[in-house]
């Protein structure tokens, strides 16, 4: 009797083990049913209706820093909304997310922000029940360059050159090149900051970028610098010199000081028209087949005056404090870049040293 009680028991205990497991099923399938039911009765909305709701709500009133709100904004508009932002929300798949990282050719860090956007977007998207499933939650971060820019070419260097005896960003993109200060920091010189008669530019202060107008110290003393003018660039400068007080590069329509935004444009609007003095395709006032490489930013020519600097036999430490660089290890990155006329350079300091022995 014992056994056949004991059997009973365990047929029972297995009984209400598998009675459970069919009513918490049953209670998974009720939840997602209902999940389903709610995502079906909300609006279908496209991608760019959701992320300007998205970004008012959970955004824009969320306690950060304006920097931070304009990162999101622009993450949106140069890398998301052109690729999906006329599809329904729940159409979406995760491929065409995985595809707007894959196809972004930035840096590794570019392409994590854009990751952080794009899964707190449809995250949210989620939990309002305007989806079902979340397709940005298995994207991935593609391989990419750890944020390093690249010299120009001698091609684009001749080109730039050209357009910038005519472009009204001309100046501006000189500048950029021949001194090798940031973006943030050319937008906020005034042209008291020039010393004609030394022929030397002050770089004391700068536009921080992701904000409208707000000017900042350099980070460290290392950013506070005199910088040489080459001779090309001060003939540039004389003839369009001003008022002490008045800035250098405003923006052409308001005359108000550049924010990172504008100044972005700035440049885009110049590596357009380079685009197009390159031989660009263009139809209908649009450019349908470019012939400038992507990867050419405004950076670029940050990077060029530093291996200018080197192949113009600049010591490393010189050049360390013209970039305005805290950290030697930083200018060491670039200068590694080994170049013909650099090697060439060596060899022929080589040859006199050994010569004199």
């Amino acid at each position: 009797c014992a056994c056949l009680v004991g059997s009973e028991m365990c047929i029972r205990d297995r009984t209400t083990t598998k009675e459970k497991k069919d009513n918490m099923d049953f209670l998974d399938i009720k939840v997602l049913l209902e999940e389903l039911v709610q995502c079906c009765q909300s609006p279908d909305i496209s991608v760019s209706e959701w992320a300007e709701r998205w970004y008012g709500t959970y955004v824009a009133n969320r306690d950060i820093t304006e920097k931070s709100a304009t990162m999101y904004r622009q993450k949106l508009k140069h890398y998301v909304l052109p690729k999906i932002g006329d599809v329904p929300m729940r159409e979406v798949t995760e491929i065409q997310l995985q595809e707007i990282l894959n196809s972004s050719n930035s840096s590794k860090s570019t392409a994590q922000k854009v990751k952080i956007v794009m899964q707190a977007m449809f995250r949210r998207a989620k939990s309002c029940k305007l989806i079902l499933n979340d397709p940005s939650e298995n994207i991935v971060l593609p391989k990419a360059p750890e944020g390093t820019h690249r010299s120009i070419t001698d091609l684009e260097r001749k080109e730039i050159l050209r357009l910038a005896e005519e472009h009204y960003a001309g100046l501006y993109v000189l500048t950029l090149l021949q001194t090798g200060i940031r973006p943030g920091e050319a937008i906020a010189l005034r042209w008291g900051d020039i010393n004609f008669k030394g022929r030397t530019i002050t770089i004391s202060r700068a536009v921080e970028s992701g904000t409208k107008v707000k000017i900042k110290d350099p980070k460290t003393s290392a950013g506070v610098r005199v910088l040489p003018i080459s001779d090309y660039l001060y003939e540039r400068l004389w003839h369009r010199k001003k008022n002490a007080d008045e800035l250098i590069f405003c923006q052409p329509l308001t005359g108000r000081m550049h924010s990172s935004s504008s100044a972005n444009d700035y440049w885009n609007n110049f590596k357009r028209a380079l685009d197009i003095q390159m031989g660009a395709k263009v139809y209908r006032n649009k450019i349908v087949q470019s012939v400038v490489a992507e990867d050419l930013v405004a950076y670029c020519l940050r990077h060029t005056y530093c291996t200018d600097l080197q192949r113009a036999g600049v010591p490393i430490n010189v050049a360390k404090y013209l970039m305005g660089h805290s950290d030697i290890s930083v200018t060491s990155k670039i200068y590694t870049s080994m170049t013909p006329d650099v090697i060439d350079r060596a060899k022929e300091s080589m040859d006199d040293f050994y010569s004199g022995l």
